[in-house]
């Protein structure tokens, strides 16, 4: 990371727009790169990050204003002109080849010779440079990159970029592959070239990346500039948020429906225990009401989600829904009387990366796509197309591969499922996980509309805020019990963390 009274401006851009026909992408946007600097680009889906990206890496023209390296104002005719400034771009969409090797993909379009002859020797040799330079010695390169994993075949794509003498690397969403020990990774890599004094744009929706590997911040909305270079120390979230959305985040919450005293109960829990997880958890969720369970990592509140759902064998204690007790250990119990459940790990637990959306969509329903020993995928279509328009899914494209959706998109899958299903019960763990926070709004507002049409549902999150916000009610917990029970609007987050911490029920 540089020092804010850096000198050098590597990158200028002042006034750039952008249009596909009739739509304006870019209205005007300024930004500021230094030599040596970790510069992100915040903002939500539809912003103008991509478009942006395209227009420095030369895969767009603007349609006015002026792009300035080193002080000269320059035209990015195309990607290889931006390579040959030293300008490279990673892609959230992975963009190697399949059937090449790694030393293959990595210097695609500039081959190494020697004499007029194609050096694979040479290649060889600088690829297992660059893989030891990022952290990865162990990825051959005459391995092939289709039977990488994602997480390395972005290393690739990073590794491809530094064969290049560059001055300048753009990341779009670099981390949403990789899990948090390769996201340290990348951050190293990162340090690295920032102390050589290349400078690289960050865009991430994870504002907890930002404040631990930025420099400063430009922040965009509906196409346009909104903030230019602010200081990533010292610049509160809260403004960041609303710079984002146009909306302070005391009213990112919709506002809360009635719960009619005379709801049924649909979800009832009685004296749950597993092991040594959690321990007489008793709850009840009337229809349309949204209970939180609210505490500290490892108290035992994804546990519980998983031990209702059937995913875990209760060791003690009942879950029944609509007054049917289900059987402990049983997910396909659980699912036929209509629960549904988003798990903590939704990449992982829930969707089927490399399969289209209308396939994760339906997963939870497949006989009634069933025709004979097939599936009606036209039908499927259908069905996923009519929670996609309801969600406000986008792109909206059923036919399109889960893993190159956004965070908030994936989510969102994740609520089409249980949609299309019909859930009746809808256990929500770290729903905004990931997420963008304008993504996060939609999720919020679609999860009250769900309540609002009498789904029940019972929810967990690390933010405590997000918990007393949503919900109508909550459990208070820690170490596996059950400490406190509270209408959200008679507690705030001071009042929960002094219930965990004193560890006693109130």
């Amino acid at each position: 990371m540089i020092e804010d009274d850096h000198p050098v401006s590597l990158l200028e851009v002042r006034g750039l727009t952008k249009s596909f026909g009739s739509a304006r992408a870019l209205k005007g946007v300024d930004l500021d790169v230094r030599a040596g600097e970790v510069h992100c680009v915040l903002g939500q889906n539809g912003a103008g990050k991509s478009t942006l990206i395209k227009t420095l890496s030369g895969a767009h023209q603007p349609d006015e204003g002026e792009i300035r390296w080193n002080g000269e104002q320059v035209t990015i005719e195309n990607p290889v002109a931006a390579l040959e400034l030293g300008i490279a771009t990673m892609y959230q969409e992975l963009d190697v080849v399949d059937g090449l090797s790694i030393a293959e993909n990595i210097y695609l379009g500039h081959e190494l010779a020697r004499g007029g002859v194609l050096s694979r020797r040479e290649a060889a040799k600088r690829t297992r440079e660059l893989m030891k330079r990022l952290g990865h010695p162990d990825l051959s390169p005459g391995r092939e990159v289709g039977s990488l994993s994602p997480a390395n075949q972005q290393i690739v794509s990073m590794a491809r970029a530094l064969s290049h003498d560059i001055k300048l690397m753009i990341m779009d969403e670099p981390s949403a592959v990789l899990d948090s020990e390769e996201v340290g990774n990348l951050f190293r890599v990162v340090e690295e070239l920032t102390s050589q004094g290349i400078a690289v744009i960050y865009i991430s929706h994870r504002l907890e990346e930002i404040e631990r590997i930025g420099d400063r911040i430009t922040v965009l909305k509906d196409g346009a500039s909104q903030a230019s270079n602010l200081p990533v120390e010292g610049t509160p979230t809260r403004e960041l948020i609303s710079l984002m959305t146009g909306t302070d985040i005391e009213h990112a919450f919709p506002e809360r429906g009635e719960v009619s005293a005379d709801a049924p109960v649909v979800l009832e829990v009685t004296d749950l225990a597993l092991g040594k997880h959690f321990q007489d958890v008793s709850l009840s969720v009337r229809a349309g009401e949204i209970v939180g369970l609210a505490g500290l990592v490892g108290s035992g509140r994804s546990e519980i989600l998983e031990t209702v759902y059937g995913h875990r064998k209760a060791t003690n204690g009942t879950v029944t829904v609509d007054g049917k007790r289900l059987r402990p250990g049983h997910v396909t119990d659980a699912v036929d009387a209509g629960v549904g459940l988003s798990p903590e790990e939704r990449k992982s637990q829930g969707l089927l990366l490399e399969e289209p959306i209308y396939r994760n969509a339906t997963l939870a329903t497949f006989t009634r796509f069933a025709k004979g020993p097939l599936l009606d995928e036209a039908a499927e279509r259908k069905a996923t197309e009519e929670q996609m328009k309801a969600l406000e899914l986008r792109p909206a494209e059923p036919n399109r591969i889960t893993r190159t959706l956004s965070g908030g998109n994936q989510q969102k899958i994740m609520l089409a499922r249980w949609l299309i299903h019909g859930t009746r019960v809808l256990l929500l763990d770290e729903p905004t996980r990931g997420v963008d926070v304008g993504a996060r709004m939609e999720i919020y507002r679609l999860i009250r509309n769900l309540a609002d049409a009498g789904t029940a549902i019972l929810i967990v999150s690390s933010e405590i805020e997000e918990v007393l916000g949503l919900a109508d009610r909550i459990h208070v917990i820690a170490d596996g019990r059950f400490l406190a029970e509270r209408p959200a609007t008679e507690i705030d987050e001071h009042g929960v963390l002094d219930l965990v911490m004193k560890g006693s029920a109130a």
